[in-house]
């Protein structure tokens, strides 16, 4: 008999609800765009998300076939965005708006909290910033001080959701708080939090591993669903999630998603420190470390540039590679990862035919991606064995195979690797399955497998080294 399990994405702009077997096999899928105001990028109203939450799971019980047994929904789990924070009254109800990831004001209280980080944690995350959850909370006490003595909890937003759920706002998981300062070698919330910082301890969450049950259903939620009291699994950060749905989940795994950035993040045995703060690692739910980092480099140059005759182009590429051509299409100045250099610019070669160029910008990503990984490798002593990708950017078969020559590794685009998707990962990896790695191996499916070609990786060699020299000439490494 099948199992089935929801997984619920809450983004930036809407919301997306998936019902998959314990294959993965999607039985039912809905997504809403949010009702925002010209504000939606600083602050959003925690109450729209449940509304239109609660209307797409709804649907798809609505619309769900005879066939499939509701009894046998067995979970459901959430991810969101990484460093959105919610203040809570004594009644769980939202003092505030949710105040966003890509809100900026906390820009002074990010500098305050990445010195004391500093100065009282080995090991810990620093890299506070104002999109980190921490910089936030300090920012709304410091703005809002008639508000302080109301509240009882902070939460993250993919809490608020599981809340609703559950009635249990008090938990969260690994990687919801690795920006809110958890320390996460030593299971614990650090002092300087509540000594330098001012929190009070009764304001942080109950921290458990990512895919821990920590709750049912509601009554008033089972009764107007008409469902059994399923578990409800803590909730997941979107990157870790699209991560979980790729299937990259065992060490030596990772991650690769382009979409209009290119992100990395992979699996660890031991977890990796770096001393310029380009990657922070999260922690897995089996004891392994998820490290990962984001670029400034990614797709966003096809739409800007070549989006008109992308296809005609794309089917020039296999006969002009390798080109032998050095070019990185970074569209903006400054770049965080591999390259930490705020007044980085990207560069293309002269008088070359648009074909030409669009091919080797194709060959810069590539080349941005393997400096990552060979960064990772060294700065974690393990070998990168497979990639794992999704993103618009892995659609192109040629892409695939540039990456794969250029990575030295096979590539491996499973079918759905989606933000709902790892929830519903999530929620069968404690509920059904005996770890994450099951449920990630039974759940996801590979769509396409791309092999290294051995002598395009050969001739890429030479090229790559010289976009290394390239970048050591301009100061950027």
């Amino acid at each position: 008999m099948d199992t089935y399990f929801f997984g619920l994405d809450v983004g930036t702009q809407g919301a997306r609800a998936v019902l998959v077997d314990q294959l993965g096999n999607i039985m039912g899928s809905e997504s809403v765009k949010f009702d925002l105001d010209e504000r939606f990028r600083e602050e959003q109203s925690p109450a729209i998300w449940w509304r239109d939450c609660a209307a797409i799971i709804t649907k798809i019980l609505a619309g769900l076939p005879q066939a499939i047994d509701k009894e046998a929904i067995r979970a459901i789990s959430v991810t969101s965005t990484s460093g959105t924070v919610i203040p809570l009254d004594r009644n769980n109800l939202p003092l505030h708006d949710a105040i966003m990831y890509s809100d900026g004001r906390s820009v002074k209280q990010g500098e305050r909290c990445m010195q004391a980080a500093k100065d009282h944690v080995q090991h810990g995350y620093t890299g506070f910033n104002s999109s980190s959850g921490m910089s936030k909370m300090l920012w709304y006490v410091e703005h809002y001080p008639d508000k302080v003595k109301d509240i009882a909890l902070w939460i993250h937003a993919s809490d608020y959701i599981v809340g609703k759920l559950s009635g249990n706002y008090h938990m969260t998981d690994y990687t919801n708080v690795l920006k809110s300062g958890y320390d996460l070698n030593a299971l614990e919330w650090p002092s300087y939090i509540v000594d330098v910082l001012g929190m009070k301890p009764e304001w942080l969450q109950q921290v458990v591993p990512s895919g821990t049950i920590i709750g049912k259903l509601s009554a008033d939620l089972a009764r107007a669903w008409q469902l059994p009291r399923i578990d409800v699994v803590v909730g997941m950060t979107d990157g870790c999630a699209t991560q979980m749905a790729s299937g990259a989940v065992n060490p030596g795994e990772w991650n690769t998603t382009i979409g209009t950035t290119l992100v990395i993040k992979g699996v660890t045995k031991s977890q990796v420190i770096d001393p310029l703060g380009r990657l922070y690692s999260h922690r897995h739910p089996e004891g392994h470390w998820m490290p990962g980092g984001a670029s400034n480099t990614g797709a966003d140059w096809i739409s800007l540039d070549f989006q008109a005759d992308f296809q005609e182009l794309t089917e020039q590429v296999p006969a002009l590679i390798p080109t032998g051509l050095l070019a990185w299409p970074l569209k903006h100045k400054g770049e965080r990862y591999p390259i930490m250099a705020a007044q980085a610019r990207g560069f293309e070669p002269e008088s070359v035919s648009r074909e030409l160029l669009f091919a080797a910008n194709l060959e810069g990503v590539a080349f941005i991606e393997r400096l990552a990984y060979e960064i990772i490798e060294e700065l974690s002593g393990e070998k990168v064995n497979a990639v794992f990708t999704a993103g618009g950017g892995s659609n192109s078969k040629v892409w695939l195979r540039i990456r794969s020559a250029v990575l030295n590794v096979p590539i491996f685009k499973c079918k759905e690797a989606t933000g709902a998707l790892g929830a519903a990962i999530m929620a069968a990896s404690y509920s059904y399955y005996g770890s994450l790695e099951e449920a990630a191996s039974k759940m996801t499916h590979k769509e396409m497998q791309v092999f290294p070609d051995m002598e395009l990786a050969d001739s890429y060699e030479g090229q790559y080294q010289q976009f290394k020299y390239k970048l050591k000439q301009l100061g950027y490494i």
